[in-house]
Parts: structure tokens; C-alpha cells; sequence
């Protein structure tokens, strides 16, 4: 079975605290809602659903087995330790109108099965870098989520065959576009290089600036650290000038806002857009308000045929003819936004993001606003009684 990669709809029921959801994927969907509400669970599930094959190939390659009737080893395998049990009877999946049992995810390798359709950015990145380079597979835990055991593979092998020793990573030209290049420079790594470095026989990522001491890992802010394994998990789809090279098709980002500044999450978000620009489907699990500040933008720009010219200045970057191509490009893009809870009601679509709607998650953005609506209205209401209290007396 190799399931179509045309699909674009994930139909799940009683999938641990998913209860229902129906995703109707865009070419950027983002997922909204509390800890715990499914977002990585659905995530997850995408991958598997596309990726099984491969999956179950790498699991068994290193030395991991199953019975094909025990779906919970397989199952605690792959979404970690104590998640065996998220599938029960109750459990259905559907990948665009299609019902997919367990079973046939667990039963699929076959030997050098390489073709990936997701590639799977977790939030645990930084777990992945052990003194500045990542981890081989063999280094974790049986109860390790698969999705960061393979990004961190992933990650190994690009290195060890990408950058020569002593040489750039970033910035690197003929990787990203050079508008992308220089916003990620002055927005997260302010002037540093990123580079390869050696300290005695070991191999490892260092930033340095002119001809200073380079600065090791575990010095640098966290938001370098959160950033610098996204970055290079996305750097083999992002070649400048090119399409796509890989037969990836989707990139999976969660929680990219994790330890930056909102100007860096904006230059993030405009990594998102290059991405978009290249074709790929792009899904995003967030916390930030930020990044929904993006999709509400971009969707009123749509719906109101602005030019290219107001993306790039969403972004404050110089307008050329490939940024200019690449923001109209955008603007005829798909966006989607889902909010999940941890009630039992089912996820909600709320892609308008309407102002004025009436769904509560809508109106909250799926909570990400309600502190901030609840400040506003507290202070207000309290200035305006602090007032009336003063107008009363003599």
C-alpha cells in the first residue's frame, strides 16, 4: 500500500484526546489549541499514514520488532513510550475518503524502502544535538517518539555529507534565496556564522563572528539552538533556484516560534513562504499569535487581490524580481487553520478567522488572543470605574 500523495484530507476519531477531526489540508495548514489537545498526534499520524513504509523499514533495520498482531508495540515504537494504547477499536482513519487500518500501517517494510513524502521537524529539536552535532539513530531509547529519532538521523546524515570541516553552513550561497539569507542573518543569527568545527577528533556546530573564539553549542542563545536544527532540516529542500529536488512533499514545522524574538519569528515565517513558494505542503503546530497574524494577513491580502509588493513589506524585505515572484506566488495559496481542544469536542475549522464570528475559538484564534483580550477589557473596564469613582467625588 503507498497511499496517494494527492490526498489532501486526515479524517481521525477517538485517536487518544482526539475525539474527531476532519483536516482538509492546505498548502499551509496550521493547528492551534492547549497542551495535550492531539496537534502532534494528528501530525504524527499524517507521517505515518503517508510514510508506513519507510517507517517501518527504518524500525526494523535497527533492530526493532513487532508481532503483526500486536499493534501496540508498534504503535509505542513509533508515538513513544505509554502511546501504545492511543488506537483502539474505537479508533477509525481515513486518508482522503479512504479507511486505513493499523494493521496494514505495521506491515509494510520492505527492504531499502527510501522514498519519504513528510518530512518531520519535532518540537524536541534541540534534544537532537549532542555537543553541537546530532545523534544517530542507535542512541535513543526504545521509547523515544520515532519522529525524533529520524529527525535526528536525517540531520547526521546531511551534515556528514554535506559543508566541508571549517566551512559555512550558514551562510552558505546556493542555499535559500538571498533575500532569505540576509533576514535570517540580521533576525536570528545577528552577524554570527554558523559553521563546522573540530575539537580534537570530534566534528561539531559552531557559531563564530570575524576572528573571535568560535562559541560552542551549549553557549549560544536559545533561540539559536531552537532555530539552527529547523534551519537545517529544511536546508536539502531549499536549494536556490531550484523547484524541488527531493521527492519530499510535505514539511512538517512544530512550534517553530520556540525560544525567539517576534522579529525572528517573523523571519521564520518567511522561510515558511519560501517553502510554499517551492510547492511543498506546509504544516505548522503553534502556541504563537504571531504566526496566525500571518495567516489572517496573508488571507485578507488574498481575498482582496493585493499585490506582491505587500507581502514583502509584511516582511520588511527589499523588493527584486525573485522576492516579487515569490510573493505573488503566495497569494494564491491555500491556508487553513484548525483548532483543537481537550473536551471531547471535535476540531474545529476556523480558517476565516473572523473577528466578529461567533465560535469562540474563532473569536480567540483558538485561545492564542484570550489573554490578551482579557488584559484589554480588565484594564479598561478598571480605568473606566477608577474614572466614574473620581467624577463622583466632591
Amino acid at each position: 500500500m503507498h497511499p496517494s500523495p494527492s490526498g489532501t484530507v486526515l479524517a481521525v476519531e477517538n485517536l487518544g484526546p482526539i475525539a474527531k477531526a476532519e483536516i482538509d489540508f492546505g498548502d499551509l495548514t496550521v493547528l492551534v489549541g492547549p497542551q495535550a489537545s492531539g496537534k502532534s498526534i494528528l501530525l504524527q499520524t499524517l507521517k505515518l499514514q503517508l510514510d508506513a513504509r519507510h517507517i517501518a523499514t527504518r524500525l526494523r533495520k535497527y533492530g526493532f520488532t513487532w508481532d503483526k498482531a500486536d499493534h501496540q508495540t508498534f504503535l509505542g515504537l513509533y508515538f513513544g513510550e505509554g502511546l501504545g494504547g492511543l488506537w483502539t477499536d474505537a479508533t477509525r482513519l481515513c486518508w482522503n475518503g479512504r479507511a486505513t487500518a493499523v494493521k496494514d500501517l505495521m506491515s509494510l517494510a520492505h527492504e531499502n524502502e527510501d522514498h519519504v513524502l513528510v518530512s518531520y521537524i519535532p518540537a524536541q529539536r534541540v534534544m537532537v544535538m549532542q555537543n553541537g552535532w546530532p545523534r544517530n539513530f542507535e542512541s535513543y531509547s526504545q521509547g523515544d517518539p520515532y519522529v525524533v529519532k529520524g529527525f535526528s538521523e536525517y540531520l547526521r546524515l546531511q551534515m556528514e555529507r554535506g559543508s566541508a570541516r571549517d566551512a559555512a553552513v550558514f551562510p552558505q550561497k546556493g542555499m535559500l534565496a538571498a533575500e532569505t539569507r540576509e533576514l535570517l542573518t540580521r533576525s536570528v543569527f545577528g552577524g554570527f556564522v554558523l559553521k563546522q568545527d573540530t575539537k580534537g577528533a570530534q566534528r561539531r556546530l559552531v557559531l563564530q563572528q570575524g576572528d573571535s573564539p568560535p562559541l560552542p553549542f551549549m553557549v549560544w542563545s536559545a533561540g539559536q539552538r531552537e532555530f539552527s536544527p529547523l534551519l537545517l532540516g529544511i536546508y536539502g529542500h531549499l536549494p536556490e533556484g531550484s523547484e524541488r529536488l527531493s521527492p519530499v512533499e510535505w514539511i512538517v514545522l512544530e512550534e517553530p516560534e520556540m525560544g525567539l524574538h517576534p522579529r525572528a519569528i517573523s523571519a521564520v515565517l518567511f522561510l515558511v513562504l519560501e517553502l510554499l513558494n517551492r510547492g511543498y505542503r506546509v504544516c505548522i503546530s503553534t502556541h504563537s499569535p504571531h504566526v496566525l497574524d500571518l495567516v489572517w494577513a496573508l488571507r485578507v491580502l488574498i481575498e482582496h487581490k493585493a499585490p506582491p509588493e505587500v507581502v514583502l513589506k509584511l516582511f520588511a524585505v527589499a523588493e527584486s524580481p525573485a522576492s516579487k515572484n515569490m510573493a505573488a506566488s503566495i497569494l494564491q495559496k491555500k491556508l487553513k487553520v484548525y483548532s483543537f481542544n481537550r473536551d471531547g469536542r471535535p476540531v474545529i475549522d476556523i480558517s476565516r478567522l473572523d473577528p466578529d464570528s461567533a465560535l469562540p475559538e474563532e473569536l480567540s484564534w483558538g485561545g492564542l488572543t484570550e489573554f490578551s483580550a482579557r488584559t484589554a477589557d480588565v484594564v479598561a473596564d478598571f480605568i473606566a470605574a477608577q474614572r466614574e469613582m473620581d467624577s463622583d467625588e466632591p
